[in-house]
């Protein structure tokens, strides 16, 4: 999905996903639209695994994503600045597919990087 192919989503998602992070759209479709909304706001965007660990049906991933922001992101003009941001996601998957997740991601320090917000002193 950080290449932009959501044909892949298709097959690793379940059609009964649900999504425990706000979205304006619910389920595998709201999902994909923020994964769009972040490929074109930020079209070289990186994600990078820090950590993996699996146990039953549950994965973690602590990632740090990188990227330049080359579009509008959340109203946001084109910055042109390259960003840095950290996330944390928590999958449970089912047969093969995900079927809800969770996340935390320091969407303050993503803003203030793209200049939507002061940084703080």
């Amino acid at each position: 999905m950080h290449q932009g192919n959501m044909t892949s989503a298709d097959e690793l998602i379940s059609p009964q996903y649900v999504e425990h992070v706000p979205l304006p759209t619910p389920g595998r479709e709201g999902l994909k639209g923020l994964v769009m909304m972040a490929r074109n706001a930020f079209p070289d965007l990186h994600p990078t695994i820090e950590d993996l660990v699996a146990e039953g049906d549950r994965v973690a991933v602590r990632v740090v994503a990188r990227g330049t922001h080359q579009n509008t992101f959340m109203a946001t003009p084109a910055s042109g600045k390259a960003v840095e941001w950290r996330e944390i996601h928590i999958y449970r998957a089912v047969d093969g597919q995900i079927v809800e997740h969770w996340a935390q991601v320091d969407f303050l320090s993503l803003l203030q990087q793209i200049g939507a917000l002061p940084a703080m002193v």
